[in-house]
């Protein structure tokens, strides 16, 4: 048996989120109070030895990320982006942070800039998270009003304030150099590496871009130390991780656990089983850019580089679950139609790619047993190639869903 470990979301419910002095009272904005008597370059090195790795879905080292950005040199202002555009199908566990504790994440974007000398911050949220923008902009309003944003912050003459942008509900956009054009008032196209946001940014200066759930660790790390976030998880993988479950599950929901859990725990004790109480037949992990799991993969371990070695991914934490009665035809159609309508449309590989493979995959219900390994083996050709030759990673993400399909469920499907 596995409990949840909360430290992220252990605020979650038992606070008012409409207002800060609940905050306060648990201790809030105290590891704000702790990075003001350091260093910048101290608070860099602390977020460096913790090994945090971004949230967001990549697992990028954030101590990289930020010794980056402190590190460019500007004559203008640096800038903290908060990417809260979380579009990933299967997930909502920014949801769940900015709804029930959105002052941590204001604490966490203050450190952050203190961290790599940023004036201004911007958090970029989906339009269609209506509670979590009037619970943002009530708390980016009661955080000035108490001295913790705006000028000379606490008395310490540091300046830091910040500001909520909506996207448009593109999935593109979650992408940090996308959401970086969108966030200057441009249509959400990608850019190309390099250069990346820590050298040339928003409106071309240094900016660090970071996930909710990402910089929502960084109070406990500053209050407690890197040591004590070490202590938690696995050596590549330290601290917890935010999992979404759901699916065919008898209890659909946030889960935060110490990462490296195993893939069964998660399901059987967290989320109480599958919802008729037979094996499940696949699982999706990491959301519709993510990968088919079989059930002999209930023993994996729940952190980016084991998982990486199975050929899996981690993702942002989506578990999407397949009960063993539930056809996968009509889901694989629904994965790539979706990848099909948030194509931008700029690269030809993709924009044709993305219809040809929704196109085929129609197909599927249409044809007989050897049909159907014909169709998946063509997708999976046509997936390798649009991720070879894509700009962006929405036209790389496919080949993830339609390999892990093929190597793992295809004779399954052609007897469906």
């Amino acid at each position: 048996m596995i409990a949840e470990n909360r430290i992220i979301l252990k605020n979650a419910g038992h606070i008012d989120p409409s207002g800060i002095d609940d905050y306060i009272a648990c201790g809030g904005y105290s590891a704000l109070g702790k990075a003001q008597g350091r260093e910048p370059g101290d608070i860099v090195e602390e977020i460096a030895a913790s090994g945090l790795r971004g949230r967001g879905g990549a697992g990028f080292p954030t101590g990289i990320k930020k010794k980056a950005a402190a590190g460019s040199v500007t004559k203008g202002t640096k800038y903290v982006v908060c990417n809260a555009d979380e579009g990933e199908p299967g997930t909502f566990k920014d949801r769940m942070i900015m709804e029930n504790d959105p002052h941590l994440l204001i604490e966490g974007m203050i450190i952050a800039a203190l961290a790599i000398g940023s004036g201004k911050g911007f958090i970029y949220i989906r339009g269609e998270y209506y509670r979590s923008v009037e619970l943002l902009h009530k708390a980016i309003d009661d955080a000035r009003k108490r001295g913790m944003l705006g000028q000379n912050i606490q008395g310490s003459g540091f300046s830091f304030d910040l500001e909520i942008r909506l996207g448009a509900g593109s999935y593109l956009c979650g992408e940090e150099l996308t959401l970086l054009e969108s966030l200057e008032g441009k249509r959400g196209y990608p850019r190309i590496k390099p250069p990346f946001p820590a050298e040339k940014g928003l409106w071309g200066e240094p900016t660090l871009v970071n996930n909710v759930e990402t910089l929502a660790s960084l109070p406990s790390i500053i209050s407690y130390g890197a040591a004590w976030y070490r202590s938690r998880g696995t050596e590549k993988t330290p601290g917890t991780k935010i999992f979404t479950v759901s699916g065919d599950v008898k209890k659909p929901g946030c889960y935060e656990t110490d990462a490296g859990v195993r893939l069964g725990d998660i399901i059987d004790n967290l989320a109480g089983g599958t919802a008729d109480g037979k094996p499940w037949r696949t699982v999706l992990l990491g959301g519709a850019a993510g990968t088919f799991v079989p059930p002999s993969y209930a023993d994996a371990t729940m952190c980016y580089d084991a998982l990486r070695e199975k050929g899996a991914t981690l993702g942002s934490g989506a578990i999407i679950v397949v009960g063993s009665d539930r056809k996968l035809i009509p889901f694989i159609q629904s994965i790539l139609r979706f990848f099909r309508h948030e194509s931008c449309g700029k690269c030809v590989p993709c924009r044709i790619g993305t219809s040809y493979l929704h196109d085929r995959s129609m197909l599927l219900g249409k044809a007989d047993a050897e049909g159907r390994k014909a169709i998946i083996d063509d997708m999976l050709n046509h997936s390798k190639q649009m991720a070879k030759s894509s700009l962006c990673p929405l036209g790389q993400s496919p080949v993830l869903p339609v390999e892990s399909l093929h190597r793992h469920l295809r004779e399954s499907i052609a007897k469906e």
